[in-house]
């Protein structure tokens, strides 16, 4: 780690000196200019770009074919495009632009001939137009943004109103809150200004970016630019605010009060981190941003801090202690972030940004209804700190530009920091066997460190009808994890009466701890202690070189070709090779039939990365056991491990907790005694490393669409996108059993009613396995192709690169800006569908590694999505908006219910760890993967905005505004959500709902 801060300040300190050539904050401009009579290109014009709040002024003439290119430039202030009086034409109005960083922005200028009195229908000038490329994306500006109702000022939960984009059914609670073309959010490249935004372990957003450092933010959904890279899928770019020569800035407060405003709910909701909160729930929001100028014209900063606290009052529900209280949590985030940007010369401009957020999620013990009989002292901090310092430089010549950056970035994640600090856990049980409560350690260990550092570089140069784009862009990372079970112990012990009633005597209350208990020597019916309480880890290494051609073939006509190439050093992990041919060409071809229209037609290969987590779990999840190493060499013999392969390279060290026996609590050994069980511990699973190595995810993608901008402020688009993904993360079960399929003739009306009457799960299970629906996990064993040994593992997994996904999608949309207008609005409507054989790197084929009957619908698989934004101005300073959000119901996957089997688990394969997360066990017999559906979903949204004598702005917001009971269509984790439920026709079973009516008030001073 010291070699890699010494490392990151060389970069910064010679980025801070040097101007570098890369791709950051940097935007361009394309300008075309037509005869508003002929249409044909005005060539020879000499056009003004100025950008008043940052003294900017260029003076530069169209070419042959009417056009005029600007790149290099900043992303700060707004630009004005004009042209002045000629002999030929009359002059044009100084038109507004803002800019988005890593794009070219097209504006189309239609001059009327000098002495013509002519009538022009539609724009005069077209603004809202791609005509430079194929890329379907979609933006939401400064202004929308503010204007849009957003819960707790969270950026990304504005992005479900852009087409293709959708809630998440997430694989953990603080996954992504979004998914891209029905894809798992954890793929999505998420981007500030251009660079990495990644939380690279799992994956996700680094620094959570709030609406006070967001100018723009833009979700790129296919065909993009070869100088996007690294996701099969979509990409999250956000632009980020700067400072002009007006002071300008704000100071805001916003409260969510919660109840008894907010509406009643059965279910719990969700905080912004993702995690369940109860009806108690509030959120006290403040924070400042200011930006002006340091030196007019020459150096400007902009400044952001936000922060938020919520507040969650749980219940402890503890009566065998003689515990039934309350306790309270608040999470914190501290969000501040920096901008600066200089003008060195005409040419050059140099930029530094830091985000810096500190977000701790508290888990004080207790849950959110009766039953929770955790206390305090099990209490934990979810802490996820991030810092992020980029410094960029960028240079626009008349035929030469190019940008460069380099950013340092540190991501700390601690999922379970001990409040009451290390030390054993312990369940306490009383003598009937019942859960009285837990106290001490939280039990487990992750505590993530990763250190980034990013160097890119773009340079370009027009050669006549041609503009090559050469650019470089390379990635390190180094990661450790601090992993595993408690490495002082977690104890179960049983008391006696008397032992409870002592507990209860001692008046402790909420302040019970885990020595007040060990302290009584209680009987342990189990105690478990991890063996490797270090930290360990490696490097990442993603490599990207790109050449793109930009060819203007005609005025109206523009190919982009380009080739990029992708390297990614985790696919040598293990004891493979690295995947080192991943070419991806692309071309995108846009067509302008008339100055007002855009046909464009996108095509290529697009290479995604590996999460680190894959080679994480496979050293985390490992042993070096010699049984171990016994059943991997039985597997080579059989040819399920590539001989040749020395399995010292597959194979670590990693965490492992045993559980050595012991029949009081001073009897149990220390920890530091029973290190030598590690050679003889028998695993439920175990994981290597891939002993071929990994392929990078890739995905083919297709599109077509037309756009039209039918008057000034009102755009319509038509898409039809297309992406085949391959190389996608799942699990392979090497030491799968044979396969088992249930015997569906036997499930007959009285075998079912005899099952159901069965006195308990053991019993019905033995009936089931008789009836050939349920085998029992000894004959699954039997099965295998080794058998379980001392320091074996009964499963032996490894991430596998062979998944696949299909999506196919037509988007209709139709923005139509304010303008002079006093209403604005923005309608998609979106029809979609995704298959795919694997949800996630966790996930696994249900049936001995049959990934033939898992490709089906995605748990994020859409058919229908209408997302509909209004905005109404119907006085001066008030703004009224209405989004509405309508949806077709999620996938449901229907499963076994242990009422009527005796178990959900009818293969008899073990629960495999990837279960706890994805929520995929084995299927009802007969069922295929995610065959039933949820009902459509309905929410709308209302946000108003009144500002007070110019400066005081007043808000509120009604999310969910009629209060509708969605089971589907909402941000949650897929184990809690309603995409599970037992099949044969089963009652529905809702476990989770949207959001109820909720409230938000803000007060804002603008300036």
């Amino acid at each position: 780690m010291k070699g890699l801060n010494r490392a990151a300040a060389v970069f910064l300190a010679g980025a801070a000196m040097v101007a570098m050539p890369a791709q950051a904050q940097q935007a361009g401009i394309q300008i075309s200019v037509v005869d508003a009579l002929s249409g044909t290109p005005a060539a020879d014009v000499e056009v003004v770009i100025e950008n008043p709040g940052t003294g900017f002024r260029r003076v530069a003439r169209t070419d042959a074919q009417g056009l005029l290119r600007l790149e290099g430039l900043t992303t700060s202030g707004q630009f004005r495009i004009s042209t002045a009086a000629s002999a030929a034409y009359d002059a044009a109005e100084p038109q507004s632009l803002t800019l988005r960083s890593n794009f070219s922005s097209s504006i189309t200028l239609r001059l009327t001939p000098v002495g013509q009195t002519i009538t022009v229908t539609g724009a005069r000038t077209v603004v809202g137009l791609n005509a430079v490329n194929a890329e379907v994306s979609a933006s939401l500006g400064r202004e929308q943004l503010t204007a849009l109702p957003i819960e707790g000022r969270d950026v990304i939960g504005s992005l479900i109103r852009l087409p293709n984009v959708v809630a998440s059914t997430g694989f953990f609670p603080e996954a992504p809150s979004i998914s891209i073309n029905g894809s798992n959010g954890l793929d999505t490249n998420y981007l500030i200004d251009g660079l990495d935004n990644n939380e690279n372990f799992l994956g996700g957003i680094k620094f959570p970016v709030p609406l006070g450092f967001t100018r723009s933010v833009t979700v790129l959904a296919n065909s993009y630019s070869v100088a996007y890279g690294r996701t099969a899928n979509g990409i999250v770019n956000y632009t980020t605010p700067s400072g002009s020569n007006e002071l300008h800035g704000e100071a805001y407060a916003l409260v969510r009060p919660g109840r008894p405003l907010d509406a009643a709910s059965p279910f719990p909701r969700r905080d912004l981190s993702g995690n369940q909160v109860g009806e108690s729930f509030e959120r006290y929001q403040a924070g400042f941003a200011l930006g002006g100028a340091i030196a007019k014209d020459k150096t400007f900063f902009y400044i952001n801090y936000e922060f938020t606290r919520d507040r969650n009052t749980q219940v402890v529900d503890a009566p065998l202690l003689g515990i039934t209280d309350t306790v309270t949590g608040n999470n914190q985030f501290h969000l501040a972030s920096l901008r600066l940007d200089h003008r060195l010369t005409d040419d050059w401009t140099l930029g530094l940004r830091a985000n810096i957020g500190r977000v701790t999620i508290e888990r004080p013990g207790g849950g959110l209804g009766g039953g929770n009989n955790s206390l305090p002292s099990a209490g934990s901090n979810q802490d996820r700190h991030s810092t992020l310092v980029a410094a960029t430089a960028s240079y626009a010549g008349d035929d030469w530009s190019y940008d460069g950056a380099v950013q340092y970035a540190r991501f700390r994640w601690d999922y379970g920091e001990a409040l009451a600090g290390p030390g054993p856990q312990v369940v306490i049980r009383d003598p009937s066997g019942l859960t009285a409560g837990v106290v001490g350690h939280p039990g487990y260990l992750f505590d993530s460190l990763e250190e980034t550092i990013q160097t890119t570089h773009r340079l370009q140069r027009k050669l006549g009808a041609h503009r090559l784009r050469l650019g470089a862009d390379v990635i390190h990372s180094n990661f450790t994890l601090l992993g595993g079970g408690n490495p002082d112990g977690n104890f179960v012990v049983d008391l006696t009466a008397p032992q409870l009633a002592a507990l209860r005597a001692g008046g402790r209350g909420l302040g019970l701890t885990a020595s007040d208990v060990l302290a009584l020597n209680p009987v342990v019916a189990n105690y478990a202690v991890e063996l490797r309480p270090q930290s360990f880890g490696t490097d990442q290494t993603l490599l990207a070189f790109y050449l793109e051609d930009e060819w203007q073939i005609s005025p109206r006509f523009t190919a982009t070709l380009g080739v990029r190439w992708d390297y990614d050093s985790l696919t040598a992990k293990g004891a493979g090779g690295g995947d080192f041919d991943n070419i991806a060409p692309r071309l995108a071809l846009n067509w302008r039939p008339d100055a007002r229209s855009s046909v464009r037609f996108g095509a290529g290969i697009f290479t995604g990365k590996l999460s680190y987590a894959v080679i994480s779990d496979a050293l985390q999840r490992n042993t070096t056991a010699p049984g171990f190493l016994t059943q991997l060499g039985q597997l080579q013999s059989r040819g399920l491990i590539p001989s040749g392969i020395n399995l010292r390279d597959v194979t670590f060290d990693g965490n492992l907790t045993v559980a050595p026996p012991c029949a009081t609590v001073s009897a149990c050994p220390t920890p530091a005694q029973v290190q030598a069980l590690r050679s003889t511990a028998t695993l439920g699973e175990a994981r290597i490393l891939s002993p071929t190595g990994h392929d990078s995810p890739w995905s083919l993608q297709l599109s077509g669409g037309y756009q039209y901008q039918a008057t000034s402020t009102l755009t319509l688009s038509v898409d039809g996108i297309y992406s085949r993904s391959r190389n996608l993360v799942r699990l392979r079960d090497l030491n799968a059993p044979a396969a088992f399929t249930p015997n569906l003739a036997a499930l007959t009306p009285a075998n079912i009613a005899l099952l159901q009457a069965a006195p308990d799960n053991a019993a019905r299970a033995a009936l089931a396995q008789t009836l050939g629906l349920v085998r029992s996990q000894a004959a699954a064993d039997a099965s295998r192709p080794v058998a379980l040994v001392a320091g074996g593992a009964r499963q032996i997994t490894v991430s596998e690169t062979q998944g696949r996904s299909e999506y196919m999608a037509l988007i209709m949309a139709a923005v139509k800006e304010r303008g002079a207008d006093d209403y604005g609005f923005r309608l998609s409507y979106t029809l979609s569908r995704l298959k795919n054989d694997t949800d996630d790197i966790n996930f696994r084929a249900a049936n001995a590694n049959d990934f033939s009957t898992e490709y089906g619908p995605s748990a994020n698989d859409r058919r229908h999505v209408i997302s509909a934004v209004g905005y109404l101005y119907p006085i001066e300073d008030l703004t009224l908006t209405a989004a509405g959000l309508f949806q077709s119901g999620q996938p449901v996957n229907l499963v076994p219910d242990a009422r009527l089997f005796g178990t959900q688990d009818l293969n008899g394969d073990g629960a495999s760890f990837g279960e706890n997360f994805v929520g995929n066990s084995d299927r009802f017999p007969g069922a295929s993967r995610n065959s039933a559906r949820l009902p459509w979903s309905a929410t709308v949204d209302l946000g108003i905005r009144y500002l007070l004598l110019k400066r005081i702005e007043l808000s509120a917001d009604v999310f969910n505004l009629f209060n509708a009971n969605n089971r589907s269509g909402f941000a949650n984790a897929a184990t809690t959500s309603n995409q599970v439920q037992f099949g044969g026709g089963a009652p529905f079973v809702q476990r989770n709902a949207g959001p109820p009516r909720q409230f938000q008030f803000g007060i804002a001073y603008k300036f």
